[in-house]
């Protein structure tokens, strides 16, 4: 195989309590990539269609992680790039995570698998760290993995595939301004009190116990984050408004997707997830500022062959 087509998933990552530790993709929403097999070393200018992105291989994510990957492997050729960019940078669904996991991914499928999950996901982790100043996991491990994933330790890195509830929803909006990843992150503190860091420790051990055993009252008490959220939502105009009135229309709950300015909702059930979207295009509607609102189940896939 030579050229393979992907679907790179968007993701939201943190799930409110899980601040750089956890994540889910999401199945309706996301990249399409081309990767080719050149005989030429090295990835090539990249070309991006449908956002203005820089071409640059050591400026994009997409040929940072790709040239990590590289560098770990016997090839020696090259890949031409083509991403049609569906995900904005800087809507905090991992714009920047879907173009890493997918450069990584389809390298990998058109080498022959020689390297594992676990591996890629390092390797794009260096793209995370160009968009973010931080080699962060939450967003990327669920692209790679799908479902939604923990990530236990960073050193060494381990990740832990959770099991999603089958009637799991998510209702995300986004938005059109952008906050930064880089730029959320100086923002938050440094330091926490141990009362805070009790709340939340219980919060993401409730969460994952909850999907573990499809115990959607469970998620919907565990989607509380003591820490961050406080901090980035008042980067977010409507943020209250919005979280307050989706739980209202059913939602299990919700918070900030990524850095913002994305919010997402959990429900359980697809009929309850478009109440949700009715709630926040009511809600946003006045408040003056252009929005995208989707509706997705949870891919369990992640990045997959369209080809």
């Amino acid at each position: 195989m030579e050229k393979i087509n992907v679907f790179c998933p968007a993701t939201i990552a943190n799930v409110s309590c899980g601040f750089d530790v956890l994540g889910l993709a999401l199945d309706s929403v996301g990249d399409i990539m081309t990767v080719e097999k050149t005989k030429r070393k090295g990835i090539h200018p990249i070309t991006v269609l449908g956002q203005v992105l820089p071409s640059i291989p050591s400026k994009n994510v997409a040929g940072v992680a790709g040239q990590a990957l590289l560098d770990s492997s016997d090839y020696e050729g090259g890949f031409d790039i083509t991403i049609h960019k569906k995900i904005k940078p800087g809507s905090g669904i991992g714009s920047s995570a879907a173009s890493s996991a997918g450069a990584v991914w389809a390298m990998n499928e058109l080498l022959g698998r020689p390297f594992s999950t676990l591996e890629l996901v390092q390797f794009a982790m260096q793209g995370e760290k160009l968009a973010s100043e931080v080699a962060h996991a939450d967003n990327v491990a669920p692209a790679l993995f799908g479902g939604f994933t923990l990530v236990r330790s960073y050193e060494p890195l381990d990740i832990i595939a959770i099991p999603t509830p089958t009637e799991l929803f998510a209702t995300v909006i986004h938005p059109q301004i952008e906050v930064k990843t880089s730029d959320s992150r100086k923002i938050l503190k440094t330091k926490i009190t141990l009362e805070k860091g009790i709340q939340q420790w219980g919060n993401v051990g409730g969460l994952v116990a909850g999907l573990f055993q499809s115990d959607y009252d469970l998620i919907g008490r565990s989607l509380q984050d003591h820490i961050v959220e406080p901090i980035r939502s008042i980067l977010i105009p409507g943020f209250d408004a919005i979280k307050s009135n989706a739980i209202k229309a059913g939602a299990l709950g919700g918070g900030i997707s990524g850095s913002g300015p994305s919010i997402f909702a959990l429900s359980k059930g697809e009929e309850t997830a478009k109440k949700v979207a009715e709630s926040m295009h009511e809600t946003y509607q006045n408040i003056g500022i252009p929005f995208d609102i989707h509706i997705s189940k949870v891919n369990t896939q992640g990045v997959k062959r369209l080809n």
